[in-house]
């Protein structure tokens, strides 16, 4: 496996999700702007309404930039135990450990892309191949980590 191809993949599902962020948010800016009217509270809700949208969207664009910063500390390197950037196979899937992107497909494999903070991850966090760790009242069988 090519662990670099991997974090290329997540890198760039990382930067989509940058790009459409920014453009909702100054979507949402521009339509605020234009919602002038002379309707008085109205006018006031529908405006504190656009901003509450755009503190959402700001927040979840932190969380996104967050973890691009997480990917950028992660190497292709080999690991031999779970942690941060290992690519670890068990006896249920293909899990990586970096940013939480969801499922990505590499080279006709599905791949879990999940964040250290994940309980799944934290369930397997530092065993090595050969170990078994349980989630969920289901044991796990680590067959291989890159």
């Amino acid at each position: 496996m090519n662990k670099q191809e991997i974090i290329d993949i997540v890198k760039a599902k990382l930067a989509d999700k940058i790009q459409y962020f920014g453009n909702l948010i100054a979507e949402t800016r521009a339509s605020n702007n234009d919602t002038k009217s002379s309707m008085g509270d109205k006018y006031e809700t529908g405006r504190e309404m656009l901003q509450q949208e755009i503190n959402n969207l700001q927040r979840q664009l932190n969380e996104v930039l967050n973890q691009q910063a997480i990917l950028q500390k992660i190497t292709s390197d080999p690991s031999e135990k779970v942690q941060n950037g290992a690519l670890v196979k068990t006896n249920k899937g293909l899990f990586y450990v970096s940013a939480s992107m969801g499922e990505i497909l590499f080279e006709n494999q599905k791949i879990m892309t999940v964040s250290a903070e994940s309980p799944l991850v934290k369930a397997m966090f530092g065993k090595k191949m050969g170990e078994t760790f349980t989630i969920n009242n289901i044991n796990q069988d680590i067959e291989h980590i890159w």
